[in-house]
């Protein structure tokens, strides 16, 4: 089980960490939340069909990171196609920033709740199935980020990635980006099967 998510009982999944792990995975996650921001308090007299129809932003993020963890609805650049794009980010971006945000905590959680004595001491993670559809979303949104910040575009760059010297300051997080892909395939093996 080392290295990857594997099916349990019950439709949920397991990984075994070791403390490196744990603290790198947990970092990423904590750096995802402070990309995406914090979200609105839940005000207790607040009017919950007003929240409903709380409008957020109407034009895209200008961090690049940011723009492909919320991409506009509409690729073509028209007129027409822009605004409707500008309509659907603000009735709808909120909404997907709490969703990762969400998605982001839940991994932080999950990784609190473990105590490794050591760097190499391995500890079993378990998720239930709710719990492993977070970790996925949040997998996958720790990839898109990390694969902006390294500018890969395309799939078949991930070979290229694999061949990369040692003294490469992008080494780090290319190993980073290789290992969560690796986490989220695992993963998703687990949820289809």
């Amino acid at each position: 089980m080392a290295g990857h998510f594997e099916a349990v009982p019950g439709g949920g999944a397991a990984v075994s960490l070791d403390g490196v792990e744990v603290s790198i995975l947990r970092s990423l996650a904590v750096q995802l939340l402070e990309l995406i921001g914090p979200g609105d308090e839940p005000d207790a007299d607040a009017d919950p069909l007003a929240a409903l129809f709380a409008e957020g932003p109407s034009e895209p993020p200008s961090d690049p990171a940011l723009r492909r963890l919320f991409p506009d609805a509409y690729a073509d650049d028209t007129e027409e196609l822009r605004s409707a794009a500008s309509d659907f980010r603000r009735f709808t971006e909120n909404d997907l920033r709490a969703r990762k945000r969400e998605d982001a905590l839940a991994v932080v959680r999950a990784l609190d709740g473990l105590a490794p004595a050591d760097a190499e001491e391995s500890v079993l993670l378990e998720l239930a199935p709710d719990g492993s559809r977070a970790w996925l979303g949040a997998l996958n949104d720790l990839r898109l980020t990390i694969a902006t910040r390294l500018e890969i575009t395309e799939d078949e760059e991930s070979e290229r990635l694999y061949r990369l010297p040692d003294s490469d300051p992008r080494k780090p997080m290319v190993m980073a980006y290789l290992w969560l892909g690796a986490l989220q395939e695992s993963l998703v093996e687990t949820l289809v099967s």
